[in-house]
């Protein structure tokens, strides 16, 4: 969109209202702008009483469907171009939601993989960590593997670890993103990387705030910030290099 005007990009929070923050705050870092003008607009509607994505997947529990559906509605009708549901385990019900949309969604899953094929060199072998609700759809695994890309999950016992470093008592949707939450984390990465792990994907967007880049001897993967770069080439916006 070179000389045009920028598309208005739609985020539908509340996944947790951090990780809809934390996109939001990408999308500003991501940006190549000498002024105000030349980010794009974001409308950010955060809506923390969608169901719980893992309870309906893992439990049965109530679907996110209508809510996200509603979601989404509010944010064309304030005038976004296209969404992005910065929430991994949401993807779970992607076909569903993007089903007669009146905009479009951006899929953080699809725009992970073809991160990750940009990455030189592309690893072959890579550990998710996510929440239950993702490991048990296969959402990421799936889409991954059909490109040829291995997906590492936690033992059953590691994946307690991720479960209570995200939603614990003093865990990530607790407010933490340091002490118990990043050392469990980094606890299961180091298991997968020790499995063969070349890369680890950051397979819930909540991940993120506690594990850092530099806790790892190999790439950390953040379907956070590719998603905001897909979005911002979408808006007709510049990437900052």
């Amino acid at each position: 969109m070179s000389g045009g005007a920028l598309k208005t990009i739609g985020i539908l929070g509340g996944m947790g209202p951090e990780a809809g923050a934390c996109f939001f705050e990408r999308l500003i870092h991501e940006t190549e702008a000498r002024r105000d003008q030349e980010h794009p607009p974001v409308l950010l509607f955060s809506l923390p009483q969608i169901p719980d994505r893992t309870e309906a997947i893992v439990q049965g529990g109530p679907s996110p469907v209508p809510a996200i559906r509603r979601g989404i509605r509010t944010l064309a009708r304030a005038g976004a171009h296209f969404a992005v549901i910065p929430c991994v385990s949401a993807h779970a019900f992607y076909p569903w939601i993007a089903k007669n949309s009146p905009i479009p969604i951006l899929s953080l899953v699809d725009a992970t993989l073809a991160g990750i094929k940009r990455m030189k060199p592309a690893p072959k072998k890579v550990g998710l960590i996510a929440t239950s609700g993702t490991v048990r759809s296969g959402t990421l695994a799936k889409a991954f593997e059909a490109a040829g890309i291995e997906v590492l999950a936690p033992s059953a016992q590691d994946q307690r670890k991720v479960m209570t470093a995200i939603y614990g008592k003093g865990g990530i949707k607790a407010g933490a993103d340091d002490g118990q939450p990043r050392r469990l984390l980094v606890e299961v990465a180091n298991g997968l990387i020790g499995r063969g792990a070349q890369a680890i994907v950051a397979g819930c967007t909540e991940v993120p705030l506690a594990l850092r880049p530099a806790d790892l001897p190999v790439p950390l993967i953040d379907p956070l910030t590719i998603g905001a770069r897909a979005a911002l080439r979408l808006a007709g916006a510049r990437l900052r290099r």
